[in-house]
């Protein structure tokens, strides 16, 4: 991996895995992919190019969050995030133990190399993401106790 492919971030020395969850304010963050679909069958097309987080993008959300309209990767903050158990990605672990799959063969991905999640999980994490929204206001009970563990 060149120097310019590999993702920039606080724990650039340490890690290069990235979060394909991230917040957009996240160093280094990038479009992974537009959420599209309707209400409770919403779907990630992912982008087959890197786009930088920019104001500009982030005011194409319109009215609503970025995190409703885009999914977001950045370097994984490993211990920062509430999520991390100092070895594995839980939220990784609950989506392929919670959620169906929702793909028969494998989506294109730009981070899929450098994931935590395929890294952790394999092609089952794969095969359930394109159904991951960062930010939904009524999610069902499954994707619920996916995102929060509770």
């Amino acid at each position: 991996m060149s120097d310019a492919q590999k993702p920039a971030g606080p724990h650039s020395g340490s890690s290069c895995l990235m979060c394909p969850s991230a917040q957009p304010e996240m160093p280094g963050s990038r479009v992974l992919g537009v959420v599209g679909g309707t209400p409770g069958a919403t779907e990630v097309a992912y982008l087959n190019e890197h786009l930088p987080v920019t104001e500009d993008l982030l005011r194409l959300a319109g009215p609503v969050p970025p995190t409703q309209v885009f999914r977001f990767a950045a370097q994984c903050d490993e211990r920062a995030c509430a999520h991390f158990d100092g070895t594995n990605c839980k939220l990784a672990t609950r989506i392929v133990n919670i959620l169906p799959a929702v793909v028969d063969a494998l989506p294109p991905c730009l981070i899929r190399a450098t994931c935590r999640w395929y890294q952790q999980e394999g092609r089952a994490a794969c095969m359930r993401c394109p159904q991951i929204v960062t930010l939904t206001y009524e999610p069902s009970e499954a994707m619920r106790l996916a995102a929060e563990g509770k």
